[in-house]
């Protein structure tokens, strides 16, 4: 029995990454949930009392993962400018993962207190993973440059999901802005 509510939990949260991908949080519904999963719409709530409980069970699953994507990256870079390349393009990289695109649907919805902070506390490990790489390349407020540094990703992010350029001509441009500010 336990193994079958697991499975079926998993399947749900698949079902919801694919939904988020696929229609942003509009599309992250119980009925759609149930429709996708072959459940009962009263089932659902068995697994899950509301949508923000799906949207933290979601990063609690897939930031850990991508988080430790981008570290792995940064971990077979030699130096720290490499790191930082490697932290800006891993990520970009994973723009078209079903993962990411869920968590970007998720950062850009109305969620519950509860359910922000696991987001806010998530990118805020990623984050941290790039202070001391830029503390050794000399920046004084590594903290501040870090998180400068992700808001350049996430101006990156929003580029290549846009389609306006091309992923390869964003990523570029993205880690040229890391390493070189706007010097180019």
């Amino acid at each position: 029995m336990a193994e079958h509510r697991s499975m079926q939990r998993a399947a749900l949260l698949d079902a919801a990454r694919s939904l988020l991908s696929e229609g942003g949080t509009e599309a992250l519904t119980f009925p759609a949930l149930a429709e996708r999963t072959g459940l009962a719409r009263s089932s659902v709530y068995e697994y899950f009392r509301s949508r923000a409980a799906v949207v933290e069970e979601l990063c609690e699953a897939d930031f850990p993962v991508w988080a430790a994507e981008v570290e792995a990256a940064m971990d077979a870079a030699e130096g720290p400018e490499a790191k930082a390349e490697a932290y800006v393009r891993r990520q970009l990289e994973l723009v078209g993962d079903r993962r990411h695109r869920a968590v970007v649907a998720i950062s850009a919805s109305e969620l519950d207190a509860g359910a922000r902070e696991k987001i806010r506390a998530a990118h805020g490990a990623l984050v941290g993973m790039i202070v001391d790489v830029l503390r050794e390349m000399g920046h004084a407020q590594p903290r501040l440059a870090a998180m400068m540094l992700q808001g350049v990703v996430d101006a990156a992010v929003r580029r290549i999901e846009l389609g306006a350029e091309e992923p390869a001509v964003v990523a570029d441009a993205a880690v040229r802005m890391a390493l070189r500010g706007v010097q180019g």
